[in-house]
């Protein structure tokens, strides 16, 4: 073949080469991409409890504030998820931070709080509710799933503050009686003084 001229079955063969490398490239990206962005909300279900990301309603939240009226201090939401429980109680006045595992959930709910004005008053971290302090707190928010519940009213028996509150929203804590119930389906909120679990029977 003279010189200068390349085979075109040669070039064809180079051309799909190419266009396969370039194509497995942007599906490895996309997968990565995929693992990575989804890692977060999957993990919580290899837990040995889950406690899935389910945003709350408008309408627990304004139960929440309900329960609310009245007090003031420093507040925690226990699995604050997109932070929307923590930006209402921090509008109402209340000091507010948000504790969530998901990396993703804890950017979002920094970026909202900047974004409305309440990054003074309302904080976000990445952490594991089982192993936070809570004797700091003068209101406790749980948005807890029922296998968790017992466990957690032992942690609130030994580190809440004597005159501190637990609101619990969708499941009650089992063997403590609520001061306060509003009682509106999934959008229940039970308001907790602190006290010792029941002696076993």
């Amino acid at each position: 073949m003279p010189e200068g001229i390349t085979n075109p079955k040669v070039s064809n063969t180079c051309a799909k080469s190419r266009f396969g490398l370039v194509a497995l490239g942007v599906t490895g990206t996309i997968v990565a991409g995929l693992f990575v962005g989804t890692l977060p909300f999957l993990t919580p279900a290899l837990r040995r409890i889950c406690l899935p990301y389910v945003p709350a309603t408008n309408t627990q939240i304004q139960n929440i504030l309900q329960m609310c009226k009245g007090r003031s201090g420093h507040l925690v939401d226990l699995g604050s998820g997109d932070g929307r429980v923590v930006l209402a109680t921090a509008q109402s006045g209340f000091q507010s931070i948000g504790y969530e595992l998901n990396l993703w959930l804890v950017l979002y709910s920094k970026i909202m709080a900047r974004l409305k004005g309440l990054h003074h008053i309302a904080s976000f971290s990445r952490a594991d509710l089982w192993k936070t302090d809570l004797k700091e707190f003068d209101t406790i928010i749980i948005f807890g799933v029922d296998e968790m519940m017992p466990k957690l009213q032992e942690k609130f028996a030994c580190e809440m503050k004597n005159d501190a509150r637990v609101l619990a929203c969708r499941f009650p804590l089992p063997d403590w009686q609520p001061e306060a119930v509003i009682c509106a389906g999934i959008d229940t909120v039970w308001r907790y003084r602190k006290c010792s679990a029941k002696a076993p029977q």
